[in-house]
């Protein structure tokens, strides 16, 4: 159940952060903002949520 848990978030993490493809840096002022958003901010702690429930079972 450990390793289906890892692979669950870790399949998540890949396909969430090459869903929008790879794109050129034109102003950093607009990817930091972009990277601030609450929605990344959810994914991300729900991501490490599901890895530290992996970790202790």
């Amino acid at each position: 159940m450990k390793t289906f848990a890892l692979a669950l978030a870790l399949s998540a993490a890949a396909s969430a952060s090459l869903a929008g493809g790879i794109e050129p840096v034109m102003d950093p002022v607009v990817v930091e903002t972009a990277a601030s958003s609450a929605n990344d901010n959810w994914a991300g702690i729900t991501l490490t949520l599901l890895l530290l429930a992996a970790a202790l079972d």
